[in-house]
């Protein structure tokens, strides 16, 4: 990924790739329809906002969507996800899951790049502070994650809430990874690159009286 834009030409470019990937991100989740707009190895998911090491991901294109399960609507998060639909009649589950997992694809790359422009419009403020600090440090120790998504396995939403006018829908991603950590001279340091199932937990909120129809990642756990 590229950095934040400038006058250099190569500035500029990355600045216009940053910026077609969140249009993309827009266009991949609908219209206010959606996500408008992750043995686990021995290290967590990379994607997760603690220090660590740099990134080098890779995502592999899917043949098919993953598998979904959105709430019962009697229950406490099909009701919220309900109301949330009174609200904005655009508004679908099943879609929202569909833009949880592109949301997924792209913040991890994002992050795996160090690419703060990219991250910046996708996270609320203190993820993108605790994912910046993140960034920063990896820099620092100059150390190497390579984190390979080999398939999408199932997403679910967990959990659904409605206050006033600000949703939160937490997703629960399960997903098939290669990861491990190389030092700075490209030895190996932790993980291992056999495929290996994640379990992450992404909390994405959106104040759905506002037109911006962005759905930013407000937490993101392990499962």
């Amino acid at each position: 990924m590229g950095a934040s834009g400038g006058f250099p030409i190569d500035l500029v470019l990355f600045g216009m790739i940053a910026a077609f990937l969140v249009l993309r991100l827009r266009s991949i989740l609908g219209k206010r329809t959606g996500l408008e707009r992750q043995a686990p190895p021995v290290q967590p998911a990379p994607v997760r906002p603690a220090a660590g090491p740099i990134i080098d991901a890779k995502v592999e294109p899917q043949a098919a969507a993953a598998p979904q399960t959105v709430p019962e609507p009697t229950s406490r998060s099909g009701q919220a996800l309900a109301r949330m639909r009174e609200q904005d009649p655009n508004f679908d589950p099943a879609r929202f899951l569909a833009g949880a997992e592109q949301a997924f694809k792209m913040i991890l790359g994002a992050f795996a790049a160090g690419d703060r422009v990219a991250l910046r419009p996708l996270l609320a403020d203190e993820t993108y502070s605790a994912f910046e600090q993140a960034i920063g440090a990896r820099e620092k120790a100059g150390e190497t994650q390579v984190s390979e998504v080999k398939s999408m396995q199932h997403l679910s939403i967990d959990d659904a809430e409605l206050k006033g006018r600000v949703g939160s829908v937490t997703a629960r991603i399960v997903s098939d990874q290669i990861s491990y950590t190389k030092d700075k001279n490209g030895r190996p340091l932790t993980g291992t690159d056999a495929v290996t199932e994640i379990t992450d937990l992404w909390t994405f909120e959106r104040d759905l009286s506002q037109p911006d129809p962005t759905w930013r990642l407000v937490a993101a756990r392990s499962g």
